[in-house]
């Protein structure tokens, strides 16, 4: 999988969003001031090149779909993250969320209860 470039990246999370949708679809989601239609019809055509989406075609007009679901590019991206500032250690990016970030007591909480889940989770299979 490759990166995408930011603009690649917010039409895949509209994309990801409506599910389907023609270029006119998606430019109804962006912020203003909106893209031109042919910068985001360029951009979708790139997306298909690198085989994030794919099309149905109705006579002459496209409807475009996400191939790649927003869980496994994100995996992909934290994977990315983790390996190239984290020294592939998630104890480091760990370390660094609870230290170097403003997380609350009650967040600290949460993602601790979280962890707890996930080990006793491991522990009882075999």
């Amino acid at each position: 999988m490759k990166e995408l470039t930011r603009a690649e990246e917010q039409i895949m999370q509209i994309l990801w969003k409506i599910g389907r949708g023609y270029v006119n679809d998606m430019l109804e989601h962006f912020p203003e001031p909106k893209p031109a239609y042919n910068t985001v019809s360029t951009i979708v055509r790139i997306l298909e090149k690198k085989e994030f989406i794919d099309h149905e075609t109705f006579g002459k007009a496209h409807r475009y779909y996400p191939r790649v679901s927003k869980r496994d590019y994100a995996r992909f991206t934290m994977k990315q993250m983790l390996n190239g500032y984290f020294s592939n250690s998630y104890r480091q990016m760990v370390s660094f969320f609870t230290s170097d970030q403003d997380l609350s007591l009650s967040e600290m909480e949460e993602i601790r209860q979280l962890m707890d889940q996930h080990i006793n989770q491991k522990k009882q299979k075999p």
